[in-house]
């Protein structure tokens, strides 16, 4: 394995990367780090060359201290895909905010395909923004990760059966919360959950083929039928289901239909001309 950080407008990302093939790009979700992944990546890196990517103010990249936009991101991406020499198209797997990242990135020519798990694609409505993201944001502002706030917030990413089948990794990403930088994961937090909106809009314009794993009784409501219902926007999208009960859960819990599902999918892309 090898490790490199690129500098961005939006700080240093940490990269690493494992495995020899074609390139696949991860980006974890809000909250954790690249380390939620867990045997994935060694998984995928006995046929690919994988480049985990740790989101700005989560894992080893940089903390920073104000907000940013989705904007940013893409444009920071497009910056750490070339500094680490991707820069033909990539197989790009998103978990929840991954996969938001993914779908801005895939109306570009910088993706192969695309992959999402456990990403919603509506916004919050502003009754969850008052009585759900607020009152998170702002109590991690005032007392950072307290047990209160790790128990609600990881109820709802992973669940208590998740945590109880893989005590090990559940520990592993939650830690990786607790361990984040707190100003910057706040700034994170305030930018990616508050100032979050719908992305219908962009499905339209996705230009790779797209796999859709949607988490079967994922308590924030993105579930297999709205997926279909929302992601038949997409002009070339597959939706399949994962087992789970939040966004992060299916990483734990259902690992090898995961696998199988992208390699699958992978294999079935016509190469570009």
């Amino acid at each position: 394995m090898t490790a490199e950080y690129v500098s961005t407008d939006v700080g240093r990302w940490y990269v690493r990367c494992t495995g020899t093939g074609p390139p696949v790009v991860l980006w974890h979700s809000l909250f954790v780090d690249s380390k939620s992944w867990g045997p994935l990546i060694d998984e995928l890196a006995r046929q690919r060359t994988v480049y985990a990517i740790d989101g700005p103010s989560h894992g080893r990249s940089e903390s920073v201290p104000r907000d940013f936009t989705f904007d940013e991101l893409v444009a920071a991406t497009e910056h750490v895909l070339d500094g680490v020499g991707l820069t033909e198209p990539v197989d790009w797997v998103g978990n929840a905010w991954g996969g938001h990242v993914g779908i801005r990135l895939a109306s570009a020519s910088r993706l192969r395909t695309l992959t999402t798990i456990g990403t919603p694609i509506q916004g919050f409505t502003l009754k969850e923004k008052l009585t759900k993201a607020w009152p998170l944001v702002q109590m991690y502002r005032l007392a950072g990760p307290t047990n209160f706030i790790v128990t609600q917030l990881f109820d709802s990413l992973i669940g208590k059966d998740c945590v109880a089948a893989q005590p090990d990794q559940a520990a592993t990403v939650i830690a990786s919360f607790r361990e984040a930088a707190r100003d910057g994961m706040f700034h994170a937090m305030r930018s990616m959950m508050l100032h979050r909106t719908g992305i219908e809009d962009l499905l339209g314009d996705i230009k790779v083929p797209t796999l859709v794993m949607s988490v079967r009784d994922d308590v924030t409501g993105w579930r297999p039928d709205e997926a279909r219902r929302t992601c038949a926007a997409i002009p070339d999208c597959r939706v399949e289901e994962v087992a789970g009960t939040g966004h992060v859960s299916p990483l734990l819990i259902d690992r090898e239909r995961i696998l199988s599902l992208m390699t699958e999918f992978w294999n079935a892309v016509v190469p570009r001309n």
